[in-house]
């Protein structure tokens, strides 16, 4: 049942879509990127992020300046004794951190790569209460610039989509991120996917949704229609696995099958079982 918040916000929604729709698409675009309260963590969360605290006293960490603020870079660097394998990115999800990656990034540094993960604008570290693909894929170009070329760009959930986005470009005025490879996991593939599961549970209505639209033109430099994963990846054949759990509630395993869809060079890796969120800590997909 819809919580009583809920209901006064699709209420308020639906009388605007019929006498502003375009401050209403103005509106919900800046609830659709507004982020949650890094200092607000749930027991769980409060309890990862003490359990990682050494971890993260293993890196080094950089505030490096972006166009809309300052994000946390942490670098890890290889386990002793291990050769040099290059420099892997590291890119968490929505309402996440670099410590909830701590798996993958040991992983990594087990063979032999160093490893550079990004907290995204307004979450971990950085600063700022607003993301979106804009301001993500500019952060993903400072850590590039910085600490790039990549042998690999790895993403999680919102961050599979932001490292498929800075690989192929698709920000105007932002070049491709350099990168030999691309793993995307539990990432959606599709922008206007979510901008319209997300309009249906706020019950934004048509022309506030093509308000959405345009201000996503109008910040990015392209119609919201390109930001779909297989047709970036399409024209950015940058070999790419793609790890999916076909039981992952929150991003559906369709999104996966699109970005198989992209060519050859896309291999797809079914990890079911594992949902959303284990998937990360499994030992097979690590």
């Amino acid at each position: 049942m819809a919580s009583f918040g809920l209901k006064v916000i699709r209420g308020v929604f639906g009388a605007a879509e019929r006498v502003a729709p375009r401050l209403s698409g103005r509106a919900a675009f800046e609830l659709f990127c507004r982020t949650p309260n890094v200092k607000a963590l749930s027991d769980g969360e409060r309890r990862a992020v003490d359990r990682a605290a050494g971890f993260m006293t293993e890196a080094r960490h950089h505030r490096l300046k972006t166009a809309t603020g300052c994000v946390m870079v942490h670098e890890f660097r290889p386990e002793p004794g291990r050769a040099a394998a290059g420099t892997v990115l590291v890119v968490h999800g929505w309402r996440s951190r670099t410590e909830y990656m701590r798996a993958l990034i040991e992983g990594y540094r087990a063979a032999g790569h160093r490893v550079v993960s990004l907290d995204l604008p307004g979450h971990g570290q950085s600063q700022g209460r607003r993301l979106n693909m804009v301001n993500a894929v500019d952060a993903v170009r400072v850590a590039g610039e910085w600490f790039g070329p990549f042998v690999a760009a790895v993403g999680h959930s919102f961050g599979g989509a932001v490292a498929a986005n800075a690989i192929a470009g698709s920000v105007k005025n932002i070049p491709p991120l350099a990168a030999g490879r691309l793993v995307l996991i539990a990432a959606p593939s599709s922008l206007p996917a979510i901008f319209a599961d997300f309009s249906r549970m706020l019950n934004v209505g048509p022309r506030s949704q093509a308000a959405m639209a345009d201000r996503v033109e109008h910040l990015s430099g392209r119609p919201l229609h390109e930001f779909t994963g297989d047709r970036q990846l399409a024209q950015a054949p940058v070999p790419t696995l793609v790890i999916h759990a076909q039981d992952d509630r929150e991003v559906s395993a369709d999104h996966a099958r699109r970005y198989a869809g992209a060519g050859g060079h896309v291999r797809l890796y079914w990890a079911d079982g594992l949902g959303h969120r284990r998937i990360l800590a499994d030992h097979g997909v690590v």
